[in-house]
């Protein structure tokens, strides 16, 4: 099966769950038109209150389909933006990515892959145990943040379901995502 976008979800304000949609408009440097988490500078509260002239490096959240399937037989029943994300995708290891992979959706957006999703406190209240659930140990020790990953919008377009996704990589050596 080749990777492909099987949901797009936004909200205009900052609430943990996103509308599913039938498509979103990615916006150059900016991210996803009317959505809260949109902007040069970062729009996640806890990052606004510390430094809001950081760069928006979580412009668009892209969460893969796989993930709801492993929480499914925990008793964590997921659907397409419940968890936050702009973007569900399928087919695609989002979380084996490199920094700076570029993902090319539909006929003309693309998301530099920024970093991993560091999933917080608001995972247990939306559902009690889920942070745990989307955490866990590498053999070596080192955690495993399974929450989806995070990108910027290189070039805009619309994103729908069913739109293919291309990974185009940056150039060796590749760098391990780590949490943004």
């Amino acid at each position: 099966m080749s990777a492909r976008v099987i949901a797009v979800s936004a909200s205009p304000a900052h609430h943990f769950c996103k509308t599913p949609a039938i498509f979103i408009t990615l916006v150059r440097g900016v991210g996803v038109a009317g959505d809260a988490h949109s902007g040069v500078t970062v729009r996640h509260r806890s990052r606004v209150a510390r430094d809001a002239t950081q760069p928006n490096l979580r412009q668009v959240h892209l969460m893969h389909r796989e993930l709801f399937d492993e929480l499914a037989p925990r008793g964590f029943n997921i659907g397409a933006g419940q968890l936050g994300e702009n973007i569900t995708t399928e087919a695609l290891d989002l979380l084996a990515l490199p920094t700076g992979a570029r993902l090319h959706l539909g006929a003309a957006a693309v998301v530099q892959i920024t970093g991993l999703r560091n999933p917080c406190y608001q995972l247990d209240k939306f559902r009690k145990g889920l942070m745990a659930a989307v955490l866990e140990r590498a053999p070596d020790g080192t955690l495993v943040r399974k929450a989806g990953v995070m990108g910027i919008v290189i070039a805009g377009g619309e994103v729908r379901a069913g739109d293919a996704i291309e990974v185009e990589l940056p150039a060796l050596p590749h760098c391990r995502l780590e949490a943004v």
